[in-house]
């Protein structure tokens, strides 16, 4: 029996342990950056772009039956809805929330922790989710890879 990618760490805990911290201490140590408001409108987009990434992501997951959780092992390799523009939109929805709390909020540890956040999503989940996934669906895998961009632009 073989077992699921070798993540180092789950990108959800992750993502909600720097929202509080990114709370905590752009709130009570770091000034605020005011922007303009038609950047807080923007922040608020996305939002609710990250919520759509996300549940439209979470709920293919689910019809397929599938875990979402990156370090459990699959059956099916997920190739429609958004998965169809995109192979990591979860993970695109994190780094999303993250840089919209940003500019909405106005608190510059959002942004940092998005930055931060993306850089550990791409090489420390990413890279080992792809690896399994080579593996296991081989030549079905890099077709998908090659016709859908990771991160949606590249």
């Amino acid at each position: 029996m073989s077992q699921g990618p070798l993540v180092k760490g789950n990108p959800l805990k992750m993502t909600v342990y720097m929202l509080v911290l990114s709370y905590l201490i752009g709130e009570f140590v770091f000034p605020k950056y005011p922007l303009l408001y038609f950047f807080n409108l923007m922040g608020i987009l996305g939002l609710i772009m990250s919520l759509f990434f996300f549940f439209s992501g979470f709920n293919i997951f689910k019809s397929y039956d599938e875990n979402p959780v990156p370090t459990s092992q699959t059956r099916k390799l997920i190739k429609t809805g958004i998965f169809a523009y995109t192979r990591n939109p979860i993970y695109i929805a994190f780094i999303l929330f993250h840089f919209s709390m940003f500019l909405t909020f106005e608190n510059v540890m959002y942004f940092l922790t998005s930055i931060g956040l993306a850089i550990w999503i791409h090489n420390f989940v990413i890279k080992a989710e792809e690896e399994y996934l080579i593996k296991e669906f081989s030549e079905e895998y890099q077709r998908y890879i090659n016709s859908v961009k990771r991160w949606i632009f590249f």
